[in-house]
């Protein structure tokens, strides 16, 4: 009997973590060009920035700040394909201060520049128009199962290895 009492006010703390995570992540989705260290996050949500960190990425499957990076790439890839926007304004709308480090991060994301994406987007044929808004994003989305810095030095490695004769 005991046991059935604790599971229950296990899980409305479950619940209600969950809510002040998902309160956190809706505000990074609302203005993801914001910085959004992880101590704003924490107050966002009521939780110390350890606890937050660790709540957020076994909730969401991403830390918190690879979810932003995610989203602020998801975001440059919508308005390279729907604007013509010059890059670096759609860099610092996007949440970048520099140039820079927009096109190696999103390079290093997608695995192309922002002008060869907007390129091959436009040449693409397709009606979008006619798909949700909600699909077209989620077919855009960023995968960052790693850091882009470890992504970047696998990268690196690999063509070394492939250089060398390796296999």
């Amino acid at each position: 009997m005991r046991s059935s009492i604790d599971n229950k006010k296990s899980g409305d703390r479950d619940l209600k973590l969950l809510r002040r995570l998902l309160r956190a992540r809706d505000r990074m989705d609302a203005a993801p060009h914001e910085d959004w260290p992880v101590s704003r996050l924490a107050r966002v949500s009521g939780a110390s920035e350890a606890y937050f960190a660790r709540a957020f990425r076994d909730a969401f499957g991403l830390p918190p700040h690879r979810y932003l990076l995610a989203r602020r790439v998801e975001r440059a890839k919508a308005l390279l394909r729907d604007t013509d926007l010059p890059i670096i304004d759609i860099a610092l709308q996007t949440g970048w201060n520099s140039l820079g480090t927009f096109g190696r991060t999103f390079r290093d994301v997608t695995g192309e520049s922002p002008s060869a994406l907007r390129r091959q987007m436009r040449q693409a044929p397709g009606d979008l128009d006619q798909v949700p808004h909600c699909f077209v994003s989620a077919a855009h989305r960023p995968h960052l199962t790693m850091a882009v810095s470890e992504k970047r030095r696998r990268t690196k490695a690999d063509t070394l290895e492939l250089s060398n004769g390796g296999t």
